[in-house]
């Protein structure tokens, strides 16, 4: 029974050495990765509301990555990560604007600002909406749910889809249609359950 706790002071040691060496413990590692991994879809998007193309945002979300990384011996378990790599985000975005006011298309502060704060309260709205649009998905009736992930989860074309299920491409389309609608209405439905 001595023997575990002296083992568990040695990894103790062991993790203290090497965070003051600036070595991540293989749990921090696994933290950051893990909430990166969550949470990447999201600070993509933030991004992308904030600049002008994809690819600048794909080059913000790497420098935001970066210093998140650099960074995350900061970062309390537990707290907001998404507003953490938002704000992070933000910076990095001014910073990069800076760099690029000799440009001619540049957003002003003011702009960015209200864009950030508008994406911040539409982020909680959207992300409820997507966990219903999830569980109204899974009530609908197999082959309904079999069009949509051909449509949409496979990226078909709906000629594509039509052959493969035997249904002309005005069919495929009033089905998907019907099925667009049935999914907006149970999501309206399902927010306004939970909201009560």
């Amino acid at each position: 029974m001595a023997a575990k706790p002296a083992k568990e002071s040695e990894e103790t040691e062991e993790t203290r050495r090497a965070n003051s060496a600036g070595i991540a413990s293989p749990e921090r590692i696994e933290l950051f990765v893990q909430l990166i991994g969550l949470h990447q879809y999201k600070i993509h998007r933030y991004l992308l509301s904030l600049v002008p193309n994809s690819h600048d945002a794909d080059d913000l979300f790497q420098q935001t990555n970066l210093f998140l990384w650099r960074e995350f011996d900061r970062f309390e378990e537990g707290t907001n990560f998404v507003g953490w790599a938002c704000a992070v985000a933000y910076h990095e975005v001014l910073a990069w604007r800076k760099s690029r006011s000799r440009e001619r298309l540049v957003f002003s502060d003011d702009f960015l600002s209200a864009v950030s704060s508008q994406f911040d309260s539409a982020s909680e709205q959207i992300e409820l909406r997507s966990q219903a649009l999830g569980q109204c998905v899974e009530k609908l009736p197999k082959h309904h749910r079999e069009l949509i992930q051909l449509r949409y989860g496979e990226n078909g074309q709906v000629e594509v889809i039509a052959e493969r299920v035997g249904r002309t491409t005005e069919a495929v389309y009033r089905m998907l249609s019907r099925i667009r609608h049935a999914l907006y209405d149970c999501v309206d439905q399902t927010l306004e359950l939970g909201a009560k």
